[in-house]
């Protein structure tokens, strides 16, 4: 082979060459600015949000003037088949308004299987079950025994429930009237998903009117 063949054969594998890195080159900057075109995609164009959901009703449910210790009262909140317990506790309680911030509501629907339970004040005996006395304001349900300390935000003290009551936020305004305005964790019975996020309460049904 001349020398000539060998410098053709050896130009010939250079361009190859060259243009094997060009194209190499080209190819990435291609994917380089694809990369950054997606980044800026995502900074330049905003999240689309979802659906939003109602807001909890501000709803009176009584006054200062019309409660006395150991009154309940039954008021359905936030929907309108969802039944909740005010009671005037007579003593101090975890999330209580008032003078004495002893006035608290909880829901209604036990949060064990669903069912409704009753009020029972200190040294009184729910009907179901005359052996039992109250050593402080409770929350009895009748189903299942299970018992809430309505001072302590409702937290379980006996019985299957494997969560305390829900509490209704409750809101007092310059002329003594009381409003709910809002729920606290858990969700209620039958609007729990597993995060006890308080939003499902709002959702399953007609929210009551703000009044």
């Amino acid at each position: 082979m001349s020398a000539q063949d060998e410098h053709g054969g050896s130009s010939e594998k250079d361009e190859s060459r060259r243009e094997f890195l060009k194209t190499a080159a080209a190819i990435s900057g291609v994917l380089a600015l694809g990369g950054i075109a997606s980044v800026m995609k995502s900074i330049v164009i905003p999240a689309v949000p979802g659906p939003s959901l109602p807001s909890f009703p501000r709803v009176k449910v009584s006054s200062l003037g019309e409660l006395t210790t150991g009154t309940s009262l039954i008021f359905n909140y936030p929907l309108d088949t969802e039944p909740n317990v005010l009671v005037k506790l007579g003593q101090k309680a975890s999330g209580g308004v008032g003078p004495d911030e002893d006035i608290v509501a909880f829901s209604q629907v036990c949060q064990h299987l669903g069912c409704i339970w009753g009020y029972v004040a200190p040294g009184q005996s729910p009907s179901v079950n005359k052996s039992y006395v109250a050593a402080s304001p409770v929350a009895y349900c009748p189903c299942h025994g299970s018992v809430y300390d309505l001072t302590q935000g409702a937290k379980l003290i006996a019985g299957p429930s494997p969560r305390p009551q829900p509490q209704v936020k409750l809101e007092v305004d310059s002329a003594g009237n009381i409003y709910a305005v809002g729920m606290g964790a858990p969700a209620i019975f039958g609007h729990d998903t597993g995060s006890n996020d308080v939003s499902n309460d709002l959702q399953g049904g007609t929210l009551v009117a703000s009044t």
